[in-house]
């Protein structure tokens, strides 16, 4: 039987490769997204793929439908790349918009952890990741401020996690450097070229680059790596 994996926030650049190379290594694959599909939909080989829509902003009724859905969470990965970021200088991020950052950032994978962690458990083997920022290492940006706060959440490992990884379960973030992704060409406020600049290998990570880390980190391939916040910035 295929190996079952929930990727969070899989309609972003990162995701769909995330999803095509589980896909590739033949696991069932179940992909989170919050408006558009039609990208998902389109990936080549996508029988073993299912498609599951939610707004994460809406934290409440996620969690009734997580208290009705047990079932739903027997995956042996977990795989969380939400990005909800809402473009705001600091002086006009509001408490509403560090509430919506959270909530899809951060709450959301803590409430998929307690129902997954039960079930992995059971089977005595999981493997969970988490996705930071290279932000959190610097505070943000001038104009990121609560994504990168909301990401620095997913790099605390609560005391609870240990007891977990005697009976195969490893949990990691991965803290994740400037990517050639569509949303850092969105964001008028930066400019890119100086920011490769900073850079050590002075450019940016390809998406595929990450999802071959991701998918790694996710697999029966590691066997020691838990609790670690790891780094993939070339070299920042």
């Amino acid at each position: 039987m295929n190996k079952k994996v929930f990727i969070l926030g899989a309609s972003s650049d990162i995701g769909r490769e995330v999803v095509k190379q589980f896909l590739k290594n033949n696991w069932h694959v179940t992909a989170h997204y919050n408006s558009s599909s039609r990208k998902l939909k389109n990936i080549k080989s996508n029988y073993n793929l299912e498609l599951f829509k939610f707004d994460l902003k809406e934290i409440k009724n996620f969690e009734k439908f997580t208290n009705k859905n047990k079932k739903f969470f027997s995956f042996d990965s977990f795989v969380s790349l939400t990005g909800y970021q809402k473009i705001k200088s600091f002086n006009k991020t509001t408490v509403k918009d560090i509430y919506d950052h959270i909530n899809c950032n951060y709450l959301a994978n803590f409430i998929i952890i307690k129902n997954i962690l039960k079930k992995m458990d059971k089977k005595k083997w999981g493997r969970i990741l988490l996705s930071s920022s290279i932000g959190t290492k610097f505070g943000g940006g001038s104009y990121t401020f609560a994504y990168s706060m909301s990401k620095f959440l997913n790099e605390f490992f609560p005391t609870e996690y240990k007891k977990y990884y005697k009976n195969n379960i490893l949990i990691n973030s991965l803290q994740i450097g400037l990517t050639d992704t569509k949303i850092h060409k969105k964001n008028k406020t930066k400019n890119l070229n100086e920011r490769i600049r900073l850079i050590p290998i002075k450019r940016m990570a390809k998406t595929y680059e990450v999802a071959n880390y991701i998918y790694f980190l996710c697999s029966a391939e590691n066997q020691l790596i838990t609790n670690e916040v790891i780094n993939i910035s070339g070299g920042e």
